[in-house]
């Protein structure tokens, strides 16, 4: 069995992964890592929850330390592009930990947050500079960075960056980057667009997919229940009220709708906080940190927390709403089940959800179990408008309103409370900054 010592990576990235406990690296790890240590461009297909960010961030900084370069002002001499604020901050988390012995710089770099700080950063030049595109643009146009020196990007989470309305940012991105370079492209699944953008900027790449695209991870018990739409709020409180103090998730596809949702479990005393893309950073990061220490122990959000939320004992997962893109089903169920755990995943399916919900039967191969009998259908099924990027990611500007490109979702469930009541009657119960420079 192939263990983290065995890959070659360099005595300082050793030390911090033993540090964490790590000993057995897990399959997109142990498959990734050696064609990325040896500078070939690489395409990852894993399931989320699978350890991505260390399949490329370890075998970067032992090449990186292996160069023993300098980055010059305004540069650097690795770009990894995340399509949200909060995945971001979450790779410099994880680049902090794991380069915590190199002496390697970097910073994150998203918008909601003030330019000075950021400028500041890369005018010093960086070893690894994490960003979402709307605001490395924002820095380009300035003059306040430069591309063309850097050897090394990575694309994390790139379908969803198309979703978002990234793929001409990428372009231009990628045109700006230096050559040769070595490209790095990791993503739970890999819609053709982005196997496009892969061909056109890749050069021979190894594609490594360690386990079929879009399949669930096993270990999550998926039900639908089959409710009418005004019977949703009532479906939620009931499908809540035995999972107080559970940590748990609840998407929906607006983010109006997450805000009446967070209050209507408030209401029934759970202790529930919304997250989207119109809360403003530090708002943002006050309820994820409220989420991982438990103290809100039910997250109510729309798809910006589908990826990167990366929190450990999420035990349910509640789709309020159905996404309009199927694939999103995928990654939002996957945050629950993670690091070898168990969880559940319900969704609330209206009449006109139920083509929406053939789609994600279709696209995972699995047809997902009914907790209720499912009416039959009266009539044709509407076919539903696939918007990209609705909820969490709209396009550029779309995350915390600035100007461009300044995206956001997730790092990464209800107490008390939550009794049936009368639908006719509903008596309330009584009772990572972006922009600071880092020592890797």
């Amino acid at each position: 069995m192939t263990k983290f010592s065995d890959l070659g990576l360099a005595a300082p990235v050793q030390k911090s992964v033993a540090a964490e406990g790590y000993e057995t690296p897990t399959p997109i790890q142990s498959r990734a890592i050696p064609p990325v240590l040896q500078g070939r461009d690489v395409v990852g297909i894993a399931q989320t929850g699978t350890g991505k960010t260390a399949a490329f961030v370890l075998p970067i900084l032992t090449r990186l330390l292996a160069e023993n370069k300098q980055a010059p002002g305004l540069s650097c001499r690795c770009l990894i592009l995340a399509p949200t604020r909060e995945l971001a901050a979450q790779i410099g988390d994880s680049i902090a930990v794991y380069g915590r012995h190199t002496g390697l710089t970097h910073v994150v770099v998203f918008g909601g947050v003030k330019h000075g700080p950021q400028v500041r950063a890369l005018a010093r030049g960086l070893d690894i500079l994490v960003a979402t595109p709307g605001r490395l643009l924002d820095h380009v146009a300035d003059r306040k960075a430069r591309l063309d020196l850097t050897s090394i990007v990575v694309l994390d989470e790139a379908d969803q960056m198309l979703d978002l309305g990234f793929m001409p940012a990428l372009r231009k991105i990628l045109q700006m980057v230096g050559k040769p370079r070595q490209t790095v492209m990791f993503s739970a699944t890999m819609p053709p667009p982005i196997r496009a953008l892969a061909d056109d900027f890749l050069r021979d790449p190894v594609t490594v997919a360690v386990t079929p695209q879009a399949k669930p991870v096993e270990r999550i018990e998926q039900g639908v229940l089959y409710v009418k739409s005004d019977e949703k709020r009532q479906a939620l409180i009931d499908v809540m009220a035995p999972e107080a103090g559970k940590r748990a998730i609840i998407f929906t596809r607006t983010k109006r709708g997450a805000d009446r949702v967070a209050k209507l479990l408030t209401e029934y005393g759970h202790k529930a906080a919304a997250i989207h893309g119109n809360k403003s950073q530090n708002q943002r990061e006050k309820a994820l940190a409220a989420f991982k220490a438990g103290q809100n122990p039910v997250l109510v959000a729309t798809d910006i927390a589908a990826r990167g939320l990366d929190i450990d004992g999420v035990e349910l997962v509640v789709n309020f709403e159905l996404p309009n893109v199927p694939e999103s089903y995928v990654h939002r169920i996957g945050r629950t089940a993670r690091a070898g755990a168990s969880g559940r995943a319900v969704a609330l399916v209206a009449p006109d959800e139920r083509g929406l919900l053939m789609d994600i039967e279709k696209l995972t191969g699995l047809t997902i179990r009914g907790l209720n009998d499912a009416p039959p259908i009266s009539g044709p099924i509407r076919p539903v408008q696939k918007q990209r990027g609705q909820g969490g990611g709209q396009r550029r500007g779309g995350h915390g309103g600035a100007h461009r490109g300044q995206h956001g979702a997730a790092q990464g469930s209800g107490q008390g409370g939550g009794q049936k009541r009368s639908r006719n009657r509903r008596r309330k119960p009584g009772g990572a900054q972006g922009g600071q420079r880092q020592s890797a």
